[in-house]
């Protein structure tokens, strides 16, 4: 992803927050609700490992189920490129 790409015809990617093993998460700003949002998604070199790809989901499905007054409600999706969390 780049930065000022629109994702999703609704996310706008405004900056990179941080980068893991498998994924990058990009902190962007959800053009209908007018708010921030972050999203998570695989790196390119993983985008075809169905491996990754599953544990991206399986992880996806995990923090879907949490709930709790204190954290963010977890959305998920795919783009044209990758899977997103």
């Amino acid at each position: 992803m780049k930065i000022g790409q629109i994702v999703k015809d609704r996310y706008e990617i405004l900056e990179i927050l941080g980068e893991g093993g498998m994924a990058f998460v990009y902190k962007a700003r959800d053009t209908q609700l007018e708010r921030f949002v972050a999203i998570k998604t695989l790196k390119p070199n993983y985008v075809n490992q169905e491996t990754f790809v599953e544990r991206f989901k399986r992880e996806a499905k995990t923090a879907a189920n949490l709930n709790h007054p204190n954290m963010f409600k977890f959305l998920t999706g795919e783009s044209k490129m990758s899977p997103i969390l």
